[in-house]
């Protein structure tokens, strides 16, 4: 396509930089415009392949009919309420996700982050209201839990917490995978343990089923909580609607966010009967989460996830994509290893230029985050089909051998 003039990009990126914190950075030169499927449109014209899906974020694609009506609709009703008073959506959501999963209470939130600050609570006001307080939970190194006080304190990687010191205490850091490690923190005080079973932050690295088990075995036998942080890989990603189901455990709490109203921004913390007593009248609240307009969004994804029958399109194309990528490593060797599960996938190049190939796929129309200096990720909506997984591979390789 020839290049159009953006005038509004322009004019976007000088009051960006004179008006806006710059935590994001230089960003990517692209202002969307409107989006159809797993397509973005900038208002430079041109078409964008959406492979991060807003970060794990439009797990129905742009534009998708029934999340647009479903949010339309309830806009004309009534946006917000407070939760002085019953809220339909919210509640038939609550309902819907304990119906779906081990929990048995639900709380919502605005965000994953406080979706996460929510599950520390919890947690910790079990025990505490046990009269037997246990503040310590144990997470893993190179986790992401979130960017508020409580949860890069959570989050094992010191780059998050460093400049915001003193940070929230009572948290341990233990190598991902590793069981021993876990039984080696653990003490009297400890509470709970926190992990998600793919390190989407760190470079898409999956937790492995035997250690998984080990870890809920250790919680069983020694009382403590154990919390699921599926933020990311959640609502559809790996193929079930929850990550957990593919492991053959139960956790006691477990978060949701990102791709739970399909953009509309929300939160969610599920908890065992047991777990949910963490909570009393009055411990915790939130102005805006669970709001009419979030949970009739919330409702209608679930319905499109289940009556669209994606769970299995992203098994099926989550594999295809996998086997062609793998293909791809073999005969080009620019790429080290290929992991992940359904459509959640970390590409770890041969070479650190991981900011640059997300760049020279940019420019020909494809949207996907880079990882640290070598890891792509992407995690395309999950209506993505087998020929928009093929195109976007070529392009991938042709980026990787220098080809136009």
């Amino acid at each position: 396509m020839e290049k159009i003039k953006d005038e509004t990009l322009s004019q976007i990126i000088k009051y960006d930089e004179e008006y806006y914190m710059p935590v994001f950075g230089k960003r990517v030169p692209l202002v969307a415009d409107h989006g159809k499927g797993v397509y973005l449109y900038g208002t430079d014209g041109k078409q964008y392949m959406d492979m991060i899906g807003g970060i794990a974020v439009n797990v129905l694609g742009h534009s998708n009919p029934a999340l647009v009506k479903a949010v339309s609709t309830q806009a004309k009703k009534v946006i917000h309420c407070c939760n002085y008073y019953y809220n339909e959506p919210q509640t038939l959501l609550a309902k819907k996700l304990v119906e779906m999963s081990f929990a048995d209470k639900v709380f919502f939130a605005n965000s994953g982050a406080e979706a996460n600050e929510g599950a520390i609570k919890l947690a910790r006001g079990y025990w505490y209201k046990k009269g037997t307080p246990k503040p310590k939970i144990i997470t893993a190194k190179m986790s992401f839990h979130g960017r508020t006080m409580a949860t890069i304190a959570a989050t094992g990687q010191e780059k998050f917490s460093i400049p915001f010191g003193p940070n929230v205490p009572g948290f341990e850091y233990v190598p991902f995978n590793d069981i021993e490690a876990i039984k080696k923190a653990a003490d009297k005080d400890t509470g709970a343990i926190m992990l998600e079973l793919i390190q989407g932050e760190s470079g898409v690295h999956p937790a492995d089923a035997a250690y998984v088990k080990a870890v809920r075995k250790f919680c069983n036998d020694n009382k403590i909580l154990l919390i699921i942080d599926e933020v990311q890989t959640g609502v559809g990603h790996t193929g079930t609607f929850f990550a957990y189901e593919q492991y053959g455990i139960k956790p006691d709490i477990l978060t949701l966010a990102k791709g739970l109203a399909g953009g509309v921004p929300v939160g969610a913390v599920l908890a065992s009967k047991k777990a949910s007593t963490g909570f009393a009248p009055g411990d915790h609240g939130s102005t805006f989460g669970g709001n009419p307009l979030a949970c009739a969004a919330g409702l209608a994804v679930i319905n499109e996830i289940e009556t669209k029958e994606l769970l299995k399109n992203v098994t099926e194309t989550g594999a295809f994509i996998t086997e062609k990528l793998e293909k791809v490593a073999k005969s080009t060797k620019k790429i080290s290893e290929v992991r992940g599960k359904g459509l959640l996938i970390g590409i770890e190049l041969a070479f650190d230029s991981a900011a640059d190939i997300k760049m020279k796929l940019f420019e020909k129309g494809f949207l996907v985050s880079a990882i640290g200096a070598n890891v792509i990720r992407i995690a395309p909506p999950l209506i993505l089909n087998k020929t928009q997984a093929t195109k976007f591979v070529t392009a991938l390789k042709n980026v990787l051998t220098g080809k136009e």
